[in-house]
Order: structure tokens, then C-alpha cells, then sequence
């Protein structure tokens, strides 16, 4: 008897449990079968006027039929009342890409089974607006014809934005007029390379920016273009943009021609000549394509913001003299996170397309950085 009476109110509450899951209230749909990373969480950094938010969701299809992403919404914290953004149509496709496309194929909406897309998440707010502590994020998939109205819906994915600020840095020049080639956007080639090594998966240059010196002329060189030396920003001398220690260095890979590649670029010489500096902890800056023989540190040496590091060259995974900037979490050229960084001040001249000696925009800038193609004088 005492045996019979144990089991019988555990049977009830099971009976009751099943009763309540399987009303209105609780039940809940199993949503779409897929996997959502975000392998890097966003840093907010001042660009321009706006603030923004630079990160990647990797979407992957575990289901059996290819899904269709409608849909993307995003919101601030807990408040689902406003989007931060809302993504669909062609907006959407432009920030996807499938992996093993190639890089600027045209984003596509579907996600074929067992496939997984890249969607490249770009968030602008207000520079005076406190950042978001988590972004939450609603996705609309559909499984039939375009114009079918069957949906499911992953409701709320969760993104963490850092806490971090972006580092304030030096100049590495004595001054001058530059253009931020390839710099921070959504559609540059730094901001959607994807390296895969040794089993990981990085974009250590999602901020980079390729520095190129913009002389007298309004242009990058005088004279043609087929001597280094016809190049404005040839030799200038490359400076610490603060204080740390000197943790990689590669110096004796021979200069290029301009606008022709090495024969071969491998992971040993795709950045030529390089320096890297750890400024803090988990902050690492790369200067690369040095000229050969130009490099002044050595490996351990402690260096001042100021200090000349070496010269502007061009060797490498280059066609023309220019300084390879960026800021990553690690020891790696490649192998590492791109992390965002401001400067003090800088004056924004208008987009390189547009740039005259004689006639440009001049808007003085604090604590940003520059954008894509960006004209832009930096005091030394």
C-alpha cells in the first residue's frame, strides 16, 4: 500500500504536466533548424557622425529543404518596441555570402541544406547614444515558393556588444594627405575577408585600412606609376601609434614592382615586410608592406608612440607603395580578430572619387575613424 500511494501522485503530476504543455498557452513551435554564431562580439566605434556596430552571424541549415531568410530584424536590449534595423529584400542579399563563393558574389537569400551563409551586420546609431549591452535578433525564414506565406521564426538571438572602447592612437605619419583605401565599410575587401587556418575562422582585418599618400597632384604618384620611387608615400617614414613591445617582425622580403604581384604569395609573405606591436592586452597592431631593410626595432623592444618603426614600402601581397594598418586581438597577421580604433583628430577632405587640391570638403573629426576610400589629412 505505502509502494501504490508513492507512485500514484507521480503519475497525476505527469498526466498534468503533459495536459498543460499541450494547451495554447504553452505550446511552442520548434522553429527553424538552424545554427546562428556570432564569432566575435561588436565593439562600438565612432565613424563619421554615426556610431556603429561591426559583427557576422554565420547561419547554418540543418534541415532538409533549403530556407529562405525573409526577414532580419534587430533590436537594443530588452526594448522590442523599435528596431535598431530592419533588413529584407535586396538590402538583405547584399550583406549575405555563402561560404565557398567567391568574395563579392552576389549575396543570395536561400540557404541550401547543409549549407552555411555569412551575413555581415552593420549597425549605425547616434554617436551621442549609449551602446546597446546586448543585440537581440528576430529572423523570418520560409521554406516554400517565394510567394508563399508559410514563415518560422527564430524569435531572439542574443548578440553581446563589448564593454571595450575603441583605442585612441597616434599618427604613424608625419602628416600629410591620405586616402584610407579599402578602409571600414560593409562592402570593402578587408571587411569581408574570411580566413580559414589550421581548423579556425578569423577576419583579422575588418578595420584595415591600406594607406596610401596623396601628394601636391591630387594623386598617389607623379610621373607614371612604374618606379616606387614615382610614388608620393614611398620611403615615408612609418611611426608607433603608441607605446608597447615589439612581438613579430619579418623584414628582408624584396620590394615590388608597382602593380605586379609576387609570383607566389603564401601565409609567409602576404604581409612583406611587417611589424606588429602588442599596445595592450589583447590589442595588437600590424604596420605591413615596410620597404626591405627599413625596419628599425627588433623583436622584444620596447617603442614609444612616436617612434619610427620603419618606411613605407611595397612588398608582399601588394601592387603599390602603401601602409597596411590594423588593430586585432592577437599575435597574427591572419590569425586574429579585427578590432576597431579611433584617432584624435583628423580632417575628413571628401571621398578619394571626388578629391581635388583645390576644391574638397574640409570637416575636422575627433575620436573616429576613417571610412572606405576616405580622403583625410592627419596631423603628425
Amino acid at each position: 500500500m505505502p509502494f501504490s500511494f508513492a507512485i500514484g501522485p507521480r503519475i497525476s503530476y505527469t498526466a498534468l504536466l503533459a495536459f498543460l504543455l499541450l494547451q495554447p498557452g504553452f505550446a511552442r513551435e520548434r522553429g527553424p533548424r538552424v545554427e546562428v554564431v556570432c564569432p566575435s562580439a561588436p565593439l562600438p566605434v565612432k565613424l563619421a557622425e554615426q556610431q556603429v556596430l561591426v559583427y557576422e552571424l554565420h547561419v547554418t541549415n540543418f534541415d532538409m529543404v533549403p530556407l529562405r531568410l525573409n526577414r532580419l530584424e534587430v533590436f537594443a536590449d530588452s526594448d522590442q518596441s523599435q528596431p535598431l534595423s530592419i533588413l529584407s529584400g535586396d538590402e538583405l542579399s547584399a550583406i549575405m555570402l555563402d561560404v565557398g563563393s567567391e568574395m563579392g558574389a552576389k549575396g543570395s537569400p536561400t540557404i541550401a541544406p547543409g549549407k552555411r551563409t555569412v551575413i555581415f551586420m552593420w549597425i549605425k546609431e547616434p554617436s551621442d547614444k549609449r551602446a546597446p549591452v546586448i543585440l537581440r535578433h528576430r529572423m523570418v525564414f520560409a521554406t516554400g515558393p517565394p510567394d508563399s506565406s508559410g514563415e518560422t521564426v527564430l524569435e531572439n538571438f542574443p548578440v553581446s556588444v563589448s564593454p571595450d572602447s575603441a583605442p585612441l592612437l597616434g599618427s604613424p605619419f608625419d602628416g600629410g594627405v591620405w586616402f584610407a583605401g579599402n578602409g571600414p565599410s560593409n562592402d570593402s575587401d578587408h571587411r569581408r575577408t574570411i580566413t580559414a587556418i589550421d581548423g579556425h575562422i578569423d577576419i583579422a582585418q575588418r578595420f584595415a585600412i591600406d594607406w596610401v599618400k596623396v601628394g601636391p597632384n591630387g594623386d598617389s604618384h607623379h610621373d607614371g606609376t612604374a618606379r616606387n620611387e614615382n610614388w608620393w608615400g614611398y620611403g615615408e617614414p612609418i611611426h608607433a601609434v603608441a607605446d608597447g613591445e615589439v612581438t613579430k617582425l619579418v623584414d628582408g622580403i624584396p620590394e615590388n614592382t608597382p602593380r605586379v604581384l609576387p609570383k607566389t604569395v603564401t601565409l609567409d609573405n602576404i604581409a612583406g615586410n611587417y611589424v606588429t606591436i602588442r599596445i595592450a592586452a589583447g590589442r595588437y597592431a600590424t604596420y605591413a608592406h615596410l620597404q626591405n631593410g627599413s625596419i628599425r626595432v627588433h623583436l622584444h623592444d620596447q617603442v614609444h608612440g612616436g617612434d619610427v618603426l620603419g618606411r613605407l614600402g611595397n612588398s608582399g601581397n601588394a601592387t603599390g607603395p602603401h601602409l597596411h594598418f590594423q588593430l586585432t586581438d592577437g599575435n597574427s597577421v591572419l590569425q586574429s580578430e579585427g578590432v576597431p580604433f579611433i584617432f584624435n583628430k583628423f580632417t575628413y577632405l571628401g571621398p578619394g572619387s571626388e578629391y581635388e587640391t583645390d576644391k574638397h570638403l574640409s570637416i575636422p573629426r575627433d575620436h573616429s575613424i576613417p571610412g572606405n576610400n576616405d580622403v583625410v589629412e592627419i596631423a603628425p
